[in-house]
């Protein structure tokens, strides 16, 4: 941001005693609005940053923003146990446990926003924060739904802030390198991905916990629910195992999906899929039968989608997740690990194949040996100084200043495809009663789902459209 200039005489009379007070005060670091007004770069050029949700990976990422030019000045989470850490960390840092009272209160008393919460708060949590003009970073999957991925994205550019999803992969040198082979045309063009990963790594694909449990005196229950259905507290929910379950996760694919999935959506410039099939793995409830639990995500799932490439030809993008892997490449030696084990991405194009792990890290032609020997010029920035100072960085540049990896224009798209895949998942267990004989029919099953991605709709089958946008518990609002 361009420092404003200030008048003479008077008025920089004005601003010395002003900035005099506010010393005297004891306030070391203000907020660069307060000062000047949005585009104000404050004299100590640093980001103040609200973190809603401070334990666990949330911990990690105010760390990381506080190795660039940031502190960390407030704190808020609903389970103090969890919030234990930064709280030591940041001593200075004032907490809260209602991130909507802490916007209330201190929204003049920070430049910028960190989520990091469970899937089902993010998108509440950060629309509250950019229609107050504060700049968001989002930890992956950018939100729950399809529409709350798609009023995100409009909102970053409604209220001109910067944002930036939290999937580090993509400000990696890994998918810079696979672009710039793919640029260079080594492997011609792609018509089939495949991505996979051995999650989940926490239980998915059983009924849910009855017993009611005490809840602990640090967590605020309630809150923690925030916008999905009341439902009593169980335990081993708290803080991880909620992934598995579709109120409020977004299972193996959500959690998965955007570090592994990036690397092709970025690559081949993907946007919405025309359509999208599924197949799930099931559980045996006892020796004789297999049940489905709607309530929770599958313990295995295969999802293929379809793309239209720039000459208008069909690419088809496999999911599998669950341990589910493709078949390995003619061109992959046997003892020769495809993509990084248990994860990765593998392009298959009409002149060649590459792969990647996790994160697009140890990009690699195939067979492996033309990696070391094949030279193409470099032509993409790298990011240096990393995905959490980029994000620093741009917020204090200020909108549409810094070119970000990860922004909602291009954070919201890939999510959406991600959902899609979900909403196909849990399409699979619609039932309804069969109309002769006993039990149930499933019309969502061996089906391809129709995806009008303009409209946000899936046109074949209507029942399917209910996963699109989720109800909130009453008293909970997306606010547009």
């Amino acid at each position: 941001m361009a420092q404003e200039k200030n008048n003479a005489g008077d008025q920089s009379r004005r601003n010395f005693l002003k900035n005099g007070a506010l010393a005297a005060a004891g306030f070391m670091i203000v907020p660069r609005h307060v000062l000047g007004g949005r585009g104000y770069v404050a004299p100590s050029d640093r980001l103040l940053i609200a973190g809603i949700g401070v334990g666990g990976k949330g911990e990690s990422d105010i760390h990381e923003f506080s190795k660039g030019n940031a502190d960390i000045a407030f704190l808020c989470d609903v389970d103090e146990r969890r919030a234990a850490t930064s709280v030591k960390r940041f001593p200075k840092a004032k907490f809260y446990k209602d991130y909507r009272e802490m916007l209330d209160k201190e929204h003049k008393n920070f430049d910028a926003v960190s989520v990091s919460t469970p899937d089902h708060n993010h998108a509440v949590q950060a629309m509250a924060a950019m229609q107050l003009g504060k700049h968001v970073y989002v930890q992956k999957p950018l939100t729950h739904d399809i529409y709350e991925a798609r009023m995100l994205t409009e909102a970053a550019n409604k209220y001109k802030v910067v944002t930036q999803m939290g999937n580090q992969g993509s400000s990696g040198d890994g998918v810079r390198q696979l672009m710039e082979w793919y640029n260079a045309g080594l492997i011609g063009d792609v018509h089939t991905v495949y991505c996979w990963t051995d999650r989940p790594v926490w239980p998915q694909g059983i009924p849910w916990n009855a017993n009611k449990a005490e809840v602990p005196k640090e967590l605020d229950w309630d809150l923690w629910l925030g916008t999905a259905p009341y439902k009593d507290y169980v335990d081993k929910l708290v803080p991880f195992n909620w992934r598995g379950w579709w109120d409020y996760g977004t299972g193996a694919l959500g959690d998965m999906g955007c570090h592994i999935i990036e690397p092709p959506f970025r690559v081949l410039g993907l946007g919405y899929p025309t359509d999208v099939e599924c197949s799930v793995g099931s559980v045996y409830v006892d020796e004789f039968k297999r049940g489905y639990f709607p309530e929770s995500c599958p313990p295995s799932s295969h999802v293929t989608m379809t793309f239209k490439n720039k000459k208008g030809k069909d690419i088809k993008l496999h999911w599998m997740d669950g341990g589910i892997q493709p078949t390995r490449p003619e061109e992959l030696g046997p003892n020769e690990k495809m993509g990084d084990g248990g994860n990765g991405a593998l392009f298959i194009g009409s002149k060649g194949k590459m792969m990647c792990g996790t994160y697009g890290i140890n990009p690699q032609l195939l067979p492996t040996s033309k990696t070391a020997t094949t030279k193409v010029k470099q032509t993409i920035a790298r990011v240096p100084e990393g995905h959490y100072v980029q994000w620093v960085n741009a917020c204090l540049a200020g909108y549409g200043k810094k070119e970000l990896s990860s922004p909602f224009e291009i954070a919201g798209p890939l999510t959406e495809t991600i959902l899609m895949g979900n909403l196909a998942i849990r399409s699979f267990d619609i039932r309804k009663p069969r109309t002769t004989g006993n039990g149930f029919d499933y019309p969502g099953r061996y089906i391809k789902l129709l995806w009008d991605g303009q409209n946000m709709k899936i046109t074949n089958f209507d029942e399917a459209n209910q996963f699109v946008k989720r109800q909130y518990r009453q008293g909970w609002s997306l606010g547009v």
